[in-house]
């Protein structure tokens, strides 16, 4: 009874967040400088054609309660709504790009702990603190998504997988490290350890299922923090995902096909139990 009253509260909180995101996006995107305006009102040969159509468009939308009014029934619909760059329904654009984007974020997650928890387990053993593993993450964490993404792409070296990997390993294993460091100290680890047991047996038997629940919370951070780099690393390596379509929306105020990916990043958030206030406590997980 207890878990069906708590699936049914994630429900209803996911559904809120979902009317929220299809209200907000609407507004701000609506009420964004420039939104009935076009390229083509610089050329004067297509000036006039330009501004007919926007005020067509205009007229065609009405108020912002009917502009969102009519992005509802598009959903109710069961096809996203039609996009306005492209004239086709927006799941026909959705669902080959969710397949590359769930491939892209699938192999840089895993890329990314796989580094994370190999580095945090060698530094975490050692009975003092070393700059030697904290440099290099700090400084990964001071470098912006697009910076790294760029020199990779000069270097000629380098994809979106590996700096989406670099992007998420340094925050992962900054908590790790802290998490794992506090675990091996316990009373109970150092009293295992001095009777002469192995750190393998006590790493599997005492150590990760005491760390159980912040290592989940951490990797519903980790996901968060991967949707958030997505626009900046698919725009700069022409990956065809779902945020290269989002960075073309926003350029053609295509509100429907901007509305739908927003939509489905607001629904991973909400399925992946993010916790705003990080795995432990306000701010300790701020690399974000």
């Amino acid at each position: 009874m207890k878990l069906a009253i708590a699936v049914m509260k994630h429900l209803a909180r996911t559904f809120v967040i979902l009317l929220l995101v299809i209200a907000g996006s609407t507004f701000l995107v609506r009420s964004a400088p420039g939104y009935f305006t076009d390229a083509r009102e610089m050329d004067a040969r297509y000036a006039a054609a330009a501004r007919a159509d926007l005020s067509e468009e205009a007229a065609r939308e009405g108020s912002l309660l009917h502009l969102l009014a009519s992005e509802i029934r598009g959903w109710t619909r069961g096809d996203a709504g039609l996009s306005r760059q492209y004239g086709v329904p927006v799941l026909d654009l959705l669902e080959p790009r969710l397949l590359v984007t769930g491939d892209l974020l699938l192999r840089a997650l895993l890329l990314s702990w796989v580094l994370a928890v190999s580095v945090a387990l060698l530094s975490s053993t050692g009975r003092h603190p070393s700059l030697l593993w904290q440099a290099p993450a700090t400084l990964l964490m001071a470098i912006p998504t697009a910076a790294m993404a760029t020199l990779c792409l000069l270097a000629g070296h380098g994809g979106p997988v590996l700096v989406m990997a670099l992007l998420l390993a340094p925050r992962d294993f900054k908590f790790l490290h802290r998490t794992l460091r506090k675990a091996w100290l316990d009373s109970h680890v150092l009293e295992a350890r001095a009777r002469g047991i192995g750190a393998r047996r006590l790493l599997w038997a005492h150590v990760l299922p005491s760390i159980a629940p912040q290592i989940a919370a951490l990797a519903s951070l980790s996901i968060v923090t991967a949707l958030s780099a997505l626009v900046p690393v698919e725009v700069i390596f022409n990956v065809q995902g779902l945020g290269q379509l989002a960075w073309n929306a926003a350029l053609n105020r295509d509100l429907p096909v901007l509305l739908a990916v927003t939509m489905i990043m607001a629904l991973a958030v909400a399925f992946s139990g993010m916790n705003p206030d990080g795995p432990d406590r306000p701010g300790e997980w701020n690399g974000v």
